[in-house]
């Protein structure tokens, strides 16, 4: 019965899968990347830090002046400066690249799906621009880099969550029943699932069959969940050995497993050997 529970727990897992799998991330927003900072704009940054370290520990200006060798003009000047920017202005400090003019023309196109390095040159060339392609393809890079799309978070697998939901509270580590608790708090129906899969577990183990297993197939025919009903449409089929089953101690396992050891004895020997050598080898072997 178990086993059978446990492929319906399947089946509606996967059903119910999309319930629970996060939406694809949107297309990042393609935009034209920053031109990476010159030279004089990092030695000014380097610059006015080294100023107000000497400043914040008392120096004075004949000391902070000997110390970097700067002129005074300049140690005031960045003494008076709150920070770096005040010292760099809106003056382009990076270098002058020919493609200033058109980097929004060429973000546009590869926002349109044109990825192509030699296309966008001559595309740039009819638009009156003389630019290396290597230079294009350097501008193309950077681009790329910047519109990264974002991962989207792993979706557990169908049988990694119907293992969640067969295994033993007591059992699951703290990462599984985290993982459990978020993919019901994303599906009401996987969480109304997994109730009833655990009342039967409780039944099964406690052998709680007398007293709780009509009400719970009842509550499984009325359920949303095709998987589960068809479970009980099996139990119904042969109500009185699962009444008993889930209620007595008394079982058939010493059978079965003398059924199984003369299956496998029939295996070994299938082929090789008459009927009066198995007839002893039944009889014989413990």
């Amino acid at each position: 019965m178990w086993q059978n529970l446990g492929d319906a727990a399947e089946r509606f897992a996967a059903r119910l899968r999309p319930q629970w799998t996060p939406p694809q991330p949107e297309k990042p927003q393609v935009t034209v990347p920053e031109k990476p900072e010159g030279l004089r704009a990092q030695r000014i940054r380097e610059r006015h830090a080294a100023v107000h370290v000497l400043m914040n520990k008392g120096m004075s200006v004949g000391g902070i002046v000997a110390e970097l060798r700067l002129d005074p003009k300049t140690v005031r000047k960045n003494m008076r400066a709150a920070t770096a920017e005040e010292l760099i202005g809106s003056r382009p400090t990076g270098r002058q690249s020919s493609l200033d003019g058109h980097a929004a023309y060429l973000a546009a196109r590869w926002a349109e799906g044109c990825t192509s390095t030699s296309r966008l040159h001559r595309e740039l060339a009819d638009r009156g621009l003389t630019v290396s392609e290597r230079t294009v393809r350097r501008f193309l890079l950077r681009l790329q880099e910047n519109a990264k799309p974002t991962t989207r978070p792993p979706v557990p697998k169908v049988r990694e969550v119907t293992r969640l939901i067969l295994t033993h509270p007591d059992n699951r580590s703290e990462a599984d029943r985290v993982i459990l608790k978020e993919l019901r708090d994303r599906s009401d129906d996987l969480d109304a699932a997994c109730q009833l899969v655990a009342r039967f577990a409780e039944i099964l183990v406690h052998r709680q069959g007398q007293e709780k297993l009509e009400q719970w197939t009842r509550d499984a025919e009325q359920s949303q969940h095709p998987e589960l009903r068809g479970f009980t449409s099996g139990l119904r089929k042969d109500w009185d050995a699962v009444m008993a089953g889930l209620t007595l101690y008394w079982n058939s396992g010493a059978v079965e497993g003398h059924v199984n050891r003369i299956k496998m004895l029939k295996r070994q020997m299938f082929g090789r050997a008459k009927h009066d050598l198995l007839r002893k080898r039944v009889l014989l072997t413990r």
